[in-house]
């Protein structure tokens, strides 16, 4: 949408299945491959099996626009906020005609899998590259709902929620959302995308669904907003294939996501699987427990908690463990370290589990020779 309120026309509406499909699958997201408020668990059925190291295209669904508070009818409440019925998802439509969820004890979002990774069992690590993330269309939804958010019973007023429809526009190569000053007024707020997947994961053991708001060892709603395009997310394999899925797209979130939601918005990810074996993944990171971050600068180990400053001891738990293992400082010096070189973010304060993340800058460790340490 443009400054003047019109839906900008030479931008590619992609539905499922039109349009570059680079990965060697291809899985839409349908009502026979999304769970909506649930993650995979050791029983659950793929919904695709592939060999380690190969790509999957994977047309990704926001829940918002979905759900019940927005008439479960994306094409209704997507064209009262002047958006063309031919720009509105098919498989968005799809989902919300043929699924349903109890709001009561299921979550939100609509997550799309699992997916069989051939050779993984329990011990390994699963490395997930992001290798692109595409928008699908040229909006998204920001929301306060529930009275949720940072500021609990302070926001939003009264017992209603808050969705704020979020047009994107295209300025020198660059995207961008736009938000006005004040309700319907011109939208001067310009603030980049950087898009990335809130939920990326693996099935846990058992036969139990989890609810998918809350992170954990799985990964899962980690909204760990790093895992842009040259990313890589590592997470410990719970049952044989791994069984990974994501969802949760979206185009732009602060550390914190202190709203409740971040700019919501469906994407098209490309990502690549591979089995990291139990053994190089000890000599690599040491014994990892929970989601692991690598960006082309750092190293960033996570830590989840109900309570934000037990997330944040967890943090630098796993951050302790992951120098000492990977380049062998003694744990006083590894925590010196720390204090004075690396940074601790918060995820975000949201999910029921806070996250905090450590980014760990690799090229302050280039002098130490890893060879000699692990033969």
């Amino acid at each position: 949408m443009d400054l003047d309120g019109t839906m900008p026309t030479d931008f590619a509406i992609l539905q499922p299945g039109t349009g570059a499909l680079p990965g060697d699958h291809y899985l839409a997201s349908s009502v026979e491959t999304v769970l909506w408020g649930r993650l995979p668990c050791g029983t659950d059925a793929p919904a695709l099996t592939i060999s380690s190291g190969q790509t999957v295209t994977i047309d990704t669904v926001s829940h918002e626009g979905i759900l019940e508070d927005h008439g479960k009818d994306p094409l209704g409440y997507f064209t009262s906020q002047g958006v063309a019925a031919a720009s509105v998802l098919e498989d968005a439509i799809a989902i919300a005609a043929g699924l349903s969820r109890d709001p009561a004890t299921d979550g939100p979002h609509i997550v799309t899998g699992p997916i069989f990774v051939e050779g993984a069992q329990p011990g390994d690590l699963l490395k997930i590259t992001v290798e692109s993330l595409v928008p699908r269309v040229p909006y998204g939804v920001i929301s306060n709902r529930h009275g949720r958010g940072a500021l609990k019973g302070e926001l939003p007023r009264g017992d209603y929620h808050v969705s704020v429809f979020t047009p994107v526009e295209e300025r020198d190569g660059a995207l961008f959302g736009l938000l006005p000053i004040v309700d319907d007024g011109e939208r001067v707020v310009a603030f980049p995308l950087a898009p990335f997947l809130g939920t990326m994961g693996v099935a846990v053991a058992g036969d139990v669904r989890p609810h998918s708001v809350p992170p954990g060892s799985h990964g899962g709603n980690i909204d760990i907003n790093l895992l842009v395009e040259g990313s890589v997310l590592y997470l410990p394999v719970q049952v044989a294939g791994a069984l990974a899925y994501v969802g949760d797209p979206h185009f732009a979130q602060g550390d914190g996501e202190v709203a409740l939601t971040a700019l919501e918005a469906s994407l098209r990810a490309t990502l690549r699987f591979d089995v990291v074996p139990h053994d190089e993944a000890i000599a690599e990171f040491g014994v990892v427990l929970g989601p692991l971050v690598r960006t082309p600068e750092y190293l960033v180990p996570t830590g989840l908690h109900e309570d934000l400053d037990e997330a944040m001891r967890n943090c630098v738990r796993a951050a302790l463990s992951l120098i000492e293992a990977r380049w062998g400082l003694s744990e006083h010096l590894a925590y010196a370290y720390l204090s004075a070189a690396t940074d601790f973010d918060i995820s975000q304060v949201v999910d029921i589990v806070c996250g905090v993340h450590a980014r760990i800058r690799e090229s302050d460790f280039a002098a130490i020779d890893r060879s000699a340490r692990h033969g």
